[in-house]
């Protein structure tokens, strides 16, 4: 059967990456120094466009440094009373929902010491995602991880492009859209906050 014959499947996979204005997903120094990122990730009209996100969401797809930083860090910050309530909402998803972890080194116990509910380790990305695609269940949301946007992008599995594109020039770091095939896309949704913010929702065009 040729994809084009293939039933449309079930669930979407969306990605969800804040960017520079010239490409960076990350900058020169790593993402311990990302403040322009963080910066902008709490400010409350962030935090409301992306809750309309997330909640979308039953699956999350993240890559071994993301799932290690947000399992350190989000099951706290979930209960903490200096965070609004947009964020701890968020804070007690990530901690419930259903969160595959894509590694290649990491074995499949790694994730049993974080105050996680319902994570488990993979290592094939294209097996796992077809199968959850085809599933039952929300959207299967890929979190700011790009090295997993990026081999979706390769392998056409991503339906959901959504992009929060940070009025700042970094100059170098990690390029979100470096090699990531060809492909045709429609602009489904656009948003500018006060901040010069831009929320930019693209849908694959099949």
């Amino acid at each position: 059967m040729r994809d084009d014959e293939r039933p449309s499947p079930s669930r979407r996979v969306a990605a969800w990456c804040g960017v520079s204005l010239d490409g960076f997903s990350s900058g020169p120094d790593g993402p311990m120094h990302d403040t322009w990122l963080h910066r902008t990730a709490v400010r409350p009209s962030t935090e409301a466009h992306f809750e309309g996100v997330w909640r979308r969401a039953s699956t999350v797809l993240i890559g071994r440094r993301n799932a290690e930083g947000f399992g350190a860090v989000w099951p706290g910050l979930s209960r903490s009373p200096d965070l609004s309530e947009s964020s701890r909402a968020y804070g007690r998803f990530l901690t419930g929902v259903e969160k595959v972890v894509f590694s290649r080194s990491l074995p499949t116990d790694a994730m049993d010491g974080f105050a996680w509910d319902d994570v488990r380790v993979a290592s094939d990305l294209e097996g796992e995602v077809r199968a959850l695609r085809d599933g039952d269940g929300g959207d299967v949301l890929v979190q700011n991880s790009a090295s997993i946007i990026q081999q979706l992008l390769r392998l056409d599995l991503l339906d959901d492009l959504r992009l929060m594109v940070v009025p700042v020039l970094l100059g170098g770091g990690l390029r979100l859209l470096d090699d990531v095939g060809a492909g045709e896309w429609d602009l489904a949704q656009s948003t500018t906050t006060a901040e010069g913010v831009l929320f930019l929702h693209y849908a694959r065009h099949r």
